[in-house]
C-alpha cells in the first residue's frame, strides 16, 4: 500500500478507539472543571498528554495541592510503561526510518494505540501510525473539550458508565487477536493473573499502580519471548 491507503486503513482502524477516548476523555473534562481548572488548561492538558492514568492522577493532585516534584515523580512512575511500549514498537519500524518519523509516532504511544499498531502484520509504516493517531487523538482532545463545557448538566448514571468505556475499548482491541493466536491468549490470561495476584496478595498489593504495570508487563512479555519466540525470518517477510 502508498502513504495515503496506510493513512486510511490506519484511519479507519483508530476510529473505535476514537470513540471509547471520547467517552473517558468527557469525565476527565468534567473532573478538571470541577478542580477548577479552565478550558484551556484542561484541552492543553490532554493535547499534550494524552494518559489517561497520568491526566486523572495529575488532576487529584494539583486538588491536593501536590508540589511539581512529588507531580513529576507521580508522571514518571505512572507513564514510564510508555518507555517499554515504544522500545518493543521500534523492532516494527524499518533501521533507516527517519527520526523525525519516529519523533511524531513516540507521541502517539498510548496503551490503546500501541495495541493497535504492535498488532498490525508486518513492519510498521510511519503513515499507518499517523492515520491511527488522526482519528483517536482528536476523540480524547473534543472529548476533553465537551467534558468540561457541558459535563455539569449530565446525570450521575451516565457519568458512572462513561467510567467503564475504556475497558470495553481494550477488551475490542485484544479479543480479535486473542482468538487468532494462541500466544496472545497466553500472554492476555498471565496477565490477568499477575494483576489479580497484586491486587489480592497481602505483600505486594501496596506496590503502585505504575510500578505494577511496569512489573507485570516485563515479566509477561519476557515469559512469552521466551516460550513463544517471533520467527524473525518469517517476520521480515510478511
Amino acid at each position: 500500500m502508498n502513504q495515503i491507503e496506510q493513512w486510511k486503513s490506519g484511519f479507519k482502524d483508530g476510529i473505535p478507539i476514537c470513540l471509547g477516548y471520547f467517552a473517558v476523555s468527557f469525565t476527565f473534562g468534567i473532573k478538571a472543571g470541577i478542580v477548577g481548572l479552565t478550558v484551556f488548561q484542561t484541552v492543553l492538558i490532554s493535547v499534550t498528554n494524552v494518559t489517561s492514568a497520568g491526566q486523572f492522577a495529575g488532576i487529584d493532585m494539583i486538588a491536593y495541592g501536590a508540589s511539581y516534584m512529588e507531580m513529576a515523580l507521580a508522571q514518571l512512575v505512572l507513564n514510564i510503561r510508555y518507555c517499554l511500549m515504544s522500545c518493543s514498537l521500534s523492532q516494527k519500524l524499518e533501521s533507516n526510518l527517519f527520526p523525525v518519523h519516529r519523533f511524531f509516532i513516540a507521541y502517539g504511544v498510548t496503551d490503546e494505540i500501541f495495541g493497535v499498531t504492535i498488532c498490525h502484520d508486518g513492519k510498521l509504516n510511519p503513515y499507518y501510525s499517523y492515520g491511527v493517531m488522526s482519528s483517536a487523538v482528536p476523540g480524547w482532545i473534543f472529548g476533553t473539550f465537551f467534558g468540561i463545557v457541558f459535563g455539569n448538566i449530565m446525570p450521575v448514571s451516565v457519568l458512572n458508565a462513561l467510567g467503564i468505556a475504556i475497558y470495553a475499548m481494550f477488551i475490542a482491541i485484544i479479543i480479535p487477536k486473542a482468538k487468532e493466536s494462541k500466544s496472545v491468549r497466553l500472554v492476555v490470561l498471565g496477565a490477568m493473573v499477575c494483576s489479580m495476584a497484586f491486587y489480592t496478595l497481602p505483600i505486594i498489593k501496596q506496590v503502585s499502580a505504575g510500578f505494577r504495570t511496569i512489573i507485570i508487563t516485563v515479566l509477561i512479555a519476557g515469559i512469552a519471548a521466551w516460550l513463544c519466540p517471533i520467527n524473525e525470518e518469517n517476520t521480515n517477510e510478511r
